[in-house]
């Protein structure tokens, strides 16, 4: 009965086919995303504000196409090896976080430790912009 998995992996290549094969959102010269705030290696309590900063491109809400816009992921802890793949639409988990109504800043409930930050754009069907717009990688240390 080998029919059955190879048909099923069929069918489910034929359903990923519109989402590997989507044409990426361009991103317009000179974008950027950085964490304002906290700075980079701060140390901070919790819960931490996150405020999100945008150069050269706007902010508009998952699901509204409107050309030179998207918005902001937050990933947590997410290291290069952990990095989702960035021609495909970005996972909801805890470690990346979506902004799809357009939020600019957020409120993080983290453990004691230090913790890893970056913003990654996404377009209005939350893939990351071609090429990809990412801030630099921050850590923070939670005293408490």
């Amino acid at each position: 009965m080998r029919t059955i998995p190879l048909i099923a992996g069929l069918l489910l290549s034929v359903l990923l086919a519109p989402a590997q094969t989507q044409e990426l959102t361009s991103a317009p010269d000179g974008v950027e995303t950085y964490i304002q705030s906290p700075a980079d290696g701060t140390a901070v309590s919790s819960p931490v504000t996150v405020r999100f900063g945008l150069r050269g491109i706007g902010v508009a809400p998952a699901g509204v196409q409107l050309p030179n816009t998207g918005h902001h992921h937050l990933l947590i802890d997410v290291g290069e090896a952990d990095m989702p793949p960035l021609n495909l639409p970005l996972p909801a988990t805890n470690q990346v976080v979506h902004f799809g109504l357009g939020q600019t800043e957020t409120e993080l409930n983290l453990e004691p430790g230090q913790h890893t930050l970056q913003l990654v754009l996404g377009d209005y069907v939350h893939t990351p912009h071609s090429p990809p717009v990412l801030s630099e990688m921050i850590t923070i240390t939670v005293t408490e």
